[in-house]
């Protein structure tokens, strides 16, 4: 099983990224589908996380209205469209899945929860 994050890089502040996460292995239909990061000298943070196979989705407050996670079920991708961005969004990204281990689940939100990662996309807002 692969999760490969690609699509991070060096953006002024206001700018757009998108990041891919691309999957392969296995299917993810029963799977929760999340992004977080990491900044230097902090912990790894939920971004935001839906059903891979649809449904609600989930961000953090500091993304929200600007941040927006969709797939593609045919190339086994999601995606993170980030608008908007600012110097505080720097950090490390990763894709994760986790096992929907309750039908009627919220998307998780801890680290913990997820078994699979991807390696991760470094993306870089300057002011």
């Amino acid at each position: 099983v692969q999760l490969q994050a690609s699509g991070g890089g060096l953006v002024q502040a206001g700018a757009s990224l998108r990041l891919a996460c691309a999957t392969s292995g296995r299917t993810f239909s029963s799977y929760f589908m999340s992004w977080f990061r990491q900044a230097p000298g902090t912990g790894r943070e939920f971004v935001g996380g839906s059903r891979w196979s649809g449904g609600s989705t989930s961000y953090a407050d500091s993304v929200k209205g600007r941040f927006t996670i969709s797939r593609d079920n045919a190339r086994n991708t999601g995606y993170l469209q980030m608008n908007s961005l600012k110097p505080e969004d720097t950090a490390v990204y990763y894709c994760a899945a986790a096992p929907i281990r309750q039908i009627l689940a919220s998307v998780y939100t801890s680290e913990e929860q997820y078994t699979y990662w991807g390696q991760g996309t470094q993306v870089t807002v300057s002011s």
